[in-house]
């Protein structure tokens, strides 16, 4: 959505990475189908920031991938925080707990493999401060809808890929683009929060509950 040019000022007016962050995103594109499906550097600091700002003590993550975000996300948590972070990729379990494993945030993550609609109901006592959801987009609107109820008042939702490599812009047609201009259009009419979209890599949505 941003040329290489921007990109390139962006990454260097923003915060480093560390190694462990380096070290997921090379082995995530060096053996992982659909390597682009990492945060990576930018939105990582991103979503870094948004969550210190809120000091969250519980956040909830659907979509683990490789765990890049997670670790991202986790940067903010108050010193008792917690977050579950929710997959249902098996085959990627061992790579994520031995990087979860390197990570003096790990005592705090809560790796949850499973269908994400089911872990959901394990965590019903639960109130959480940050959300972010970056699964199957298909199911956008069904997660933004179970977790609703859980997420204080202040508390952010944040989606990622809302705007889908362009696809939305362009109104395009496929299935997949028609689902998230439907969730987007959800949250639009959505009087209980506020909301914009960050146009970061593929578009986050960042929403805060009322």
């Amino acid at each position: 959505m941003i040329s290489e040019e921007l990109q390139e000022l962006l990454l260097h007016y923003c915060e480093p990475e560390n190694d462990l962050l380096k070290h997921i995103d090379r082995e995530t594109h060096l053996k992982v189908l659909m390597p682009r499906m990492i945060s990576g550097h930018y939105q990582g600091r991103v979503l870094s920031l948004l969550s210190k700002l809120i000091s969250p003590k519980r956040i909830l993550e659907i979509g683990t991938f490789t765990g890049y975000a997670t670790l991202c996300l986790a940067e903010g948590l108050t010193d008792e925080g917690i977050i579950y972070t929710l997959d249902v990729n098996a085959e990627l379990e061992d790579m994520v707990r031995s990087n979860f494993a390197k990570s003096h945030l790990e005592h705090k993550i809560k790796y949850l493999i499973g269908d994400a609609q089911h872990s959901l109901q394990n965590l019903n006592a639960e109130t959480f401060d940050l959300v972010f959801i970056d699964a199957d987009k298909k199911n956008n609107g069904t997660y933004y809808d179970l977790v609703f109820d859980q997420v204080r008042p202040g508390g952010l939702i944040i989606v990622d890929n809302v705007l889908w490599s362009g696809k939305i812009v362009k109104k395009a047609q496929d299935k997949d683009t028609q689902n998230i201009h439907l969730f987007n259009d959800k949250v639009n009419k959505d009087q209980r929060v506020e909301k914009l979209i960050l146009p970061v890599r593929d578009g986050l949505f960042v929403i805060r509950k009322k």
